[in-house]
């Protein structure tokens, strides 16, 4: 697909949707990669104070491909997801591709993400990151523990990698998921989403996908705190166990009931 010529055409079940909180002029050029490949693409402004809500809001003046919505305050990425997921579920749209405004996600896979999705419907469409140098190794032994964990509380229900938040979710799912969570709406949203989503029944399907962790003369801006959002994952995973083992006689029924025979 041409760089020059984004898609006019737009989806009448699928949709990109982009939370977006303080990550400066690097969204502009997310939200135009996006758009170079997809249509239509939603950005959740949430509570941003670097005046990129007034940017965005110009850019879908000049695109009818591109709808922004500003939420008044910093409510966390969880909560901003959900607000475009249940505004797009009364237009009508069946699936969401999320992706994070910093750069870090490669907008090209946009639409073998969506097709893979097309052609299984009932599924989520994750996202395998695939590292290279800019990876900070800190963050990269710490998602294999968060990993664990989830393969744990899913009885390995096969989620490639819990936090990597280039994935397409069925809406109406995820909704009715979080709907009846007070979780679920800040950082550790991506994680708790896929295992929530799991334990509904919906399967995972893994697709390998670049990630770049952009330098500051890149453009690049973190809202991740080692300490803060580490406390945050640990608390949601000690959740997550003691609702587990309460779910696990039903989950492991299940898990047994979608083996295959045995065969001599």
């Amino acid at each position: 697909m041409s760089d020059s010529s984004p898609p006019t055409s737009a989806s009448r079940t699928h949709f990109v949707l982009i939370p977006s909180y303080n990550t400066g002029r690097q969204v502009y050029e997310t939200v135009k990669a996006a758009r170079r490949q997809w249509c239509p693409v939603w950005v959740v402004v949430d509570g941003s104070t670097d005046g990129t809500d007034q940017g965005l809001l110009e850019m879908a003046r000049k695109d009818a491909g591109l709808k922004v919505f500003v939420l008044p305050g910093n409510q966390g990425k969880g909560a901003a997801v959900l607000h475009g997921l249940r505004t797009a579920q009364a237009a009508g749209f069946t699936h969401a591709l999320t992706m994070d405004s910093d750069g870090q996600h490669p907008a090209a896979l946009i639409p073998n993400f969506m097709h893979a999705s097309t052609q299984k419907p009932d599924t989520m469409i994750l996202g395998r990151p695939v590292f290279d140098a800019s990876a900070p190794l800190l963050r990269v032994r710490g998602r294999r523990v968060s990993n664990w964990w989830t393969d744990l509380e899913t009885l390995n229900a096969g989620i490639g990698d819990s936090l990597y938040g280039f994935r397409v979710y069925p809406v109406a799912e995820l909704v009715a998921t979080m709907a009846h969570q007070p979780w679920m709406r800040r950082f550790d949203f991506d994680t708790e989403a896929v295992v929530r989503l799991a334990w509904r029944g919906v399967k995972p399907i893994n697709l390998d996908a670049p990630v770049k962790y952009l330098n500051a003369s890149e453009g690049g801006v973190s809202h991740f705190r080692y300490g803060r959002d580490n406390v945050l994952l640990t608390w949601m995973h000690l959740r997550l166990m003691l609702e587990f083992l309460l779910r696990l006689p039903v989950l492991a029924t299940h898990r047994l009931m979608r083996r295959p025979p045995f065969q001599r």
